[in-house]
């Protein structure tokens, strides 16, 4: 008796834990995770495996119907922005070329990524380069701080910008990655 209401208590939590995740932003290729437990049987593994593959089968036909410019990369945040940790923004880099890099920072002529531009959000340059960009251009934002690249990011997403796009960690997460810089 208790293990059948030992299964049947695992049982509902995996299903609302399933259930759960189908809500969570999507992000780039992160491996499933898996509830083990000890006390499991063989029965209760081959149920489990039964399911956990049936999932992934889902999923995969999913991603195949996806188109690649569908396909997403980063976390999307509440704001409407995309978060990119640094690999990711240099791949974005490398692989899209009208990609407008904006540093939203008053330190641009200190160093900046390579390719962008500066329109400072804390003197209103930004809000008056909003009316002038490019809607059809996907953005990358970026400052030297979350104060700053987060508004920034905000700004341009509730104007209509899609995609943005958000470094995480700024410019020093960039530098620390070893990646090259403009001065």
């Amino acid at each position: 008796m208790k293990k059948s209401l030992m299964l049947i208590i695992v049982m509902v939590f995996v299903l609302v834990l399933v259930a759960g995740c189908t809500q969570a932003p999507k992000t780039v290729a992160e491996p499933a995770e898996k509830d083990m437990t000890e006390e499991k049987d063989m029965t209760e593994e081959k149920d489990m495996t039964e399911e956990e593959d049936m999932t992934e089968e889902k999923d995969m036909t999913e991603e195949k119907d996806m188109t690649e410019d569908e396909k997403m990369i980063g976390v999307v945040t509440e704001a409407g922005y995309i978060d990119l940790t640094p690999e990711e923004a240099k791949n974005l880099i490398d692989t899209t070329p009208d990609l407008v890099i904006v540093d939203v920072s008053p330190l641009y002529a200190d160093g900046h990524l390579p390719g962008a531009v500066n329109h400072y959000i804390g003197d209103g340059s930004l809000d008056e380069a909003i009316p002038t960009l490019d809607k059809s251009k996907p953005y990358l934002v970026y400052c030297h701080f979350d104060s700053a690249s987060i508004p920034g990011a905000t700004k341009l997403a509730e104007a209509g910008f899609d995609p943005v796009y958000r470094l995480i960690g700024n410019y020093s997460a960039w530098v620390d990655a070893g990646y090259d810089v403009e001065k």
